[in-house]
């Protein structure tokens, strides 16, 4: 039985000024990240309760691509996470080292190499998460083969940053993120307060 999140949390989306219009104005639903170095899989993808968060990323991305960064924005949504591969759980975090394991073998088995994290920036985060974007995604079709129920969205804490302070544990820019595979999990959109 995989565990349900019953409350309802907020998320913030930083995307492109056309993308929060077509949302907010249009009504028109997020579309689905599927990219190879998505860390917590294939889905749309919120901060949790953070939208500076949010924005920062927007701008962040805008400017590694040569955009204006006027044309940045964020979307806010009610989301219900229903049934959760939470990582801040045991019993989410098991899943995900057997889901490896599996992965691991099965790759050593048909002899190729497995995908791996890689570090974007001099920040030595790994921010390009291939070996566990695979991961998360081997654990979802292993469920669908077996029947078994699947998850709606995956919640996890990425440490991020330059330390707050000499010998912190604590990162300028850790978040919890949140990836919403169910789009039935999004209760509503809405255009967050300005900050």
């Amino acid at each position: 039985m995989h565990p349900r999140l019953s409350n309802l949390v907020l998320g913030y989306h930083g995307c492109n000024k056309s993308t929060f219009d077509n949302v907010i104005r249009k009504h028109q639903q997020l579309k689905k990240s599927e990219n190879p170095y998505d860390w917590l899989g294939h889905g749309i993808y919120f901060w949790e309760n953070n939208p500076n968060r949010a924005l920062e990323w927007a701008k962040e991305t805008a400017k590694r691509k040569g955009l204006d960064v006027k044309d940045v924005a964020v979307v806010g949504a009610v989301l219900d996470l229903g049934v959760c591969l939470n990582l801040t759980d045991n019993y989410s975090l098991e899943l995900v080292k057997k889901s490896y394991e599996m992965y691991s073998a099965f790759h050593h088995f048909i002899d190729k190499k497995l995908p791996k994290n890689k570090v974007l920036d001099e920040s030595s985060n790994y921010l390009l998460r291939d070996l566990d974007c695979a991961v998360i995604e081997f654990l979802h079709s292993t469920l669908r083969k077996l029947n078994q129920e699947p998850f709606d969205s995956v919640r996890g804490v990425f440490v991020e940053g330059e330390e707050l302070y000499p010998t912190s544990g604590f990162r300028e820019k850790t978040h919890i993120q949140l990836c919403v595979i169910n789009p039935k999990c999004i209760r509503g959109y809405f255009s967050p307060p300005k900050t």
